[in-house]
């Protein structure tokens, strides 16, 4: 399964960044093996649509999993119609957040 979390650095000990869209990084982990990939996120700092930007950097990596701080409206219109489960509200390093939904914690 690959799981996105939206980060404050490229280290799956980052902490969470609580905002999709303007995010620093996207971590992309498979949940199996904890292997990732850090993706700088090129949206944002545009002026507008960061969230419709960001969600398709993540349709485009296939993930399966969002784990963030909090999705705008925009971007919850778009990931309501794929097949990605959205988690929201948490906080965390990344690691920590990975594990914490492996081990049914997340909802």
């Amino acid at each position: 399964m690959k799981i996105c979390v939206t980060s404050t650095g490229e280290s799956l000990d980052s902490a969470l960044d609580p905002r999709f869209g303007r995010c620093a990084y996207f971590i992309i982990i498979d949940s199996n093996s904890m292997e990732f990939e850090a993706i700088p996120n090129a949206s944002s700092n545009v002026r507008g649509g960061a969230g419709i930007e960001a969600v398709q950097t993540v349709i485009n990596k296939r993930v399966d999993v969002l784990i963030t701080g909090d999705v705008g409206p925009n971007a919850s219109r778009i990931f309501n119609t794929s097949n990605i489960k959205v988690i929201v509200g948490v906080s965390g390093a990344v690691r920590e957040l990975v594990e914490r939904y492996k081990k049914g914690l997340l909802k």
